[in-house]
C-alpha cells in the first residue's frame, strides 16, 4: 500500500518550486492558482469533514474536482471559462505531483483527463472610434486624476497592453526619443517593445512633468503614489464612460475595460489591413490562433470581402398556390 503523502507539503513545494522558482510565473498567474486551491480547500473541508491541512494526496482524486467545478458553477455562478481556468491550475499541480509522487500516476492521469467543459465563443467586443473619441475626451484635465486618466486610457487604446502591464509601467518603461516605445515584461515573462504613436507621445511627455507621487517611478500611480488595483482602474473607467455616455449614447449599454480596449486596438490594425501574425507580436500572443478571434468580430469586414466576391445569381421565382383538395388530403 502507498504511504500517505501531505497535500500540505506538495502543495508547498508546488507553488514556492515549480511556479516562483522554476517557472518564476507571475503575480497574476500564482494569486489565480492560490485563489482557486483557497477555494478548492474549503470545498474539500466541508466535503470530506477534514481541515486541509490534515488532508492527504490521495484523497483528491477525479471525482472529488469535478464535484468541486460543478459546485463552483451551480452554486457560485462562475461562467464555464472560469470553470477551465480553475481546472488548468488543478492540472498544473498534478502535472508537477507527476514527478513528485509517480507512485500515484493512476490517480494524476484521471485527473489530467478531466476535459474543458466546451462553451458558445462570443464575438469580441470592441469600441468604435467615436465612442473612443467620448471616452478620451471624458476625464477633465484640469485635474492631476484627471490627466492621468486620460493618458492611462489614451495609452491603453493604442498600445492594446494588458491590464497587468498597464499598471506595472514604470516612468523608465516609456522612451520618448526617436521611435518612441513602451518596454512591458508580459504573459510568460515575455519582453516586448510596443511603438507608441506621436500624439500619444506628445500626451506622455506633458504627463511626465507631472510632480512624481511615491518612490517606485510609477507611471500611473493612485492618490497615495502607489500601483493603481484592479478595482481602482475599473472605477476610473466606470466613471469616464458613465460621463462620455452623454455624448456617445451606445456607451450607456457597454462595459469598458482595459481589456476591451486591449480588442479595440487590435480591431482597429486589423480594419487598416495588417496582417495577423504582426497584431499576434503587437499583442503578445504565443499563438497565432489566439489572433484569429478578431476575424470573426467585425461585421464590416464581412460586408467588404462580401462586395469584392461574386455571388452566384439566383433567379426569381414567383408563387404559385398549390391544388386545394391536394392541400387538405395532405393536411390529415
Amino acid at each position: 500500500m502507498n504511504n500517505p503523502i501531505s497535500l500540505a507539503v506538495l502543495l508547498g513545494r508546488f507553488f514556492t518550486q515549480r511556479l516562483m522558482q522554476q517557472r518564476q510565473a507571475s503575480p497574476h498567474t500564482i494569486s489565480s492558482y492560490r485563489d482557486t486551491f483557497c477555494q478548492f480547500l474549503k470545498f474539500t473541508e466541508q466535503r470530506l469533514r477534514k481541515a486541509p491541512s490534515q488532508l492527504n494526496f490521495q484523497e483528491i482524486d477525479a471525482p472529488l474536482i469535478v464535484a468541486f467545478l460543478d459546485y463552483l458553477e451551480k452554486h457560485q455562478g462562475i461562467s464555464t471559462r472560469s470553470r477551465n481556468l480553475r481546472l488548468t491550475a488543478m492540472r498544473s499541480f498534478f502535472h508537477f505531483a507527476a514527478f513528485e509522487a509517480p507512485a500515484h500516476s493512476a490517480q494524476i492521469q484521471r485527473v489530467l483527463a478531466i476535459p474543458n467543459k466546451r462553451f458558445t465563443r462570443t464575438l469580441v467586443p470592441f469600441l468604435t472610434r467615436p465612442e473612443v473619441d467620448a471616452l478620451l475626451a471624458a476625464p477633465d484635465q484640469h485635474t492631476w486624476s484627471g490627466r492621468r486618466d486620460h493618458a492611462f486610457i489614451l495609452l491603453a487604446v493604442q498600445t492594446g497592453l494588458r491590464l497587468s502591464e498597464m499598471t506595472g509601467l514604470k516612468r523608465q518603461d516609456i522612451f520618448l526619443g526617436t521611435g518612441g516605445h513602451v518596454r512591458v515584461i508580459g504573459k510568460g515573462r515575455k519582453e516586448r517593445c510596443t511603438p507608441i504613436a506621436r500624439s500619444t507621445l506628445a500626451v506622455l511627455k506633458v504627463w511626465l512633468r507631472e510632480p512624481q507621487r511615491g518612490h517606485e517611478q510609477v507611471l500611473f500611480p493612485n492618490v497615495q503614489g502607489d500601483r493603481l488595483s484592479v478595482h481602482g482602474v475599473q472605477y476610473l473607467l466606470n466613471k469616464h464612460r458613465v460621463t462620455a455616455s452623454s455624448l456617445c449614447p451606445s456607451l450607456q449599454n457597454k462595459r469598458v475595460t482595459v481589456h476591451r480596449l486591449r480588442h479595440t486596438m487590435a480591431m482597429d490594425l486589423l480594419q487598416a489591413g495588417v496582417d495577423r501574425s504582426v497584431i499576434a507580436l503587437w499583442l503578445g500572443h504565443e499563438r497565432l490562433e489566439t489572433t484569429q478571434i478578431y476575424l470573426e468580430a467585425t461585421l464590416a469586414m464581412k460586408e467588404k470581402a462580401l462586395a469584392k466576391a461574386s455571388p452566384p445569381q439566383g433567379t426569381l421565382g414567383r408563387y404559385k398556390p398549390g391544388d386545394r383538395l391536394l392541400a387538405f388530403l395532405n393536411s390529415m
